[in-house]
């Protein structure tokens, strides 16, 4: 008798939630949740900023309920996820247009998709897909934005690379880095992964600071 594809563990894991997510699908979940989530829109509720810090603090034998997963193995997981599903939500986009957010009834996409729209606007393709790694929700909708928008696919693959590579291995590796110089650093998880959130929000605060100050420098000068 062949052993089920999914264990009862496995199939009542908490998708919202880090921890459950690991401990359920260890590596492959990773991967899985960092393409879904950049390059499926259903996937922007998943956990994309606490699932990579979480896991690289599993790797370091730190885990809660015995979970401990292979630095190795996770890294290019992580990685991959992350580049190839952006890449297919840009395909999507140039395929489908806007036809795929305008039928979503979801108000939090929808709003996502507004400041992903403001982003290419405001500071053009490169800093835009860029940043938008580190912002919740618009990591998952700028890509399909993107191909609607007729971004060239050079510059989109450039820079979708360069920010996807940052995000997720630097992410993974501040993880592992906290975990391995903090005893039983799991007992502040929860606390670290909002504060992890935060700091992954100051690229695009700066961003976003510096622009106002270039625009208001420009208003006095006129």
């Amino acid at each position: 008798m062949t052993a089920p594809l999914f264990t009862a563990s496995q199939l009542a894991v908490n998708v919202l939630s880090a921890q459950s997510l690991l401990a359920a699908f260890g590596v492959l979940g990773v991967g899985v949740v960092m393409f879904a989530e950049t390059g499926l829109l259903i996937g922007f509720f998943l956990p994309g900023d606490s699932l990579l810090f979480t896991a690289g603090l599993l790797c370091t034998g730190s885990g809660q309920h015995g979970v401990k997963l292979s630095l190795a193995p996770l890294l290019p997981a992580a990685a991959i996820g992350a580049l190839a599903g952006a890449q297919c939500g840009y395909l999507l986009g140039r395929k489908a247009g806007g036809a795929l957010l305008a039928r979503s009834r979801s108000v939090r996409l929808r709003e996502g998709a507004h400041r992903a729209e403001e982003l290419l606007e405001r500071y053009g393709y490169a800093k835009a897909i860029a940043l938008a790694r580190f912002v919740p929700v618009v990591r998952t909708v700028l890509n399909p934005m993107a191909g609607a928008l007729g971004v060239p696919a050079r510059t989109f693959t450039v820079w979708q690379v360069a920010g996807g590579l940052v995000w997720s291995l630097g992410l993974t590796l501040g993880g592992y880095a906290l975990g391995s110089s903090i005893p039983n650093v799991d007992r502040y998880l929860l606390p670290m992964v909002a504060v992890i959130v935060a700091v992954s929000l100051l690229p695009l605060a700066a961003e976003l600071y510096r622009s106002r100050r270039a625009a208001k420098a420009k208003e006095v000068r006129g």
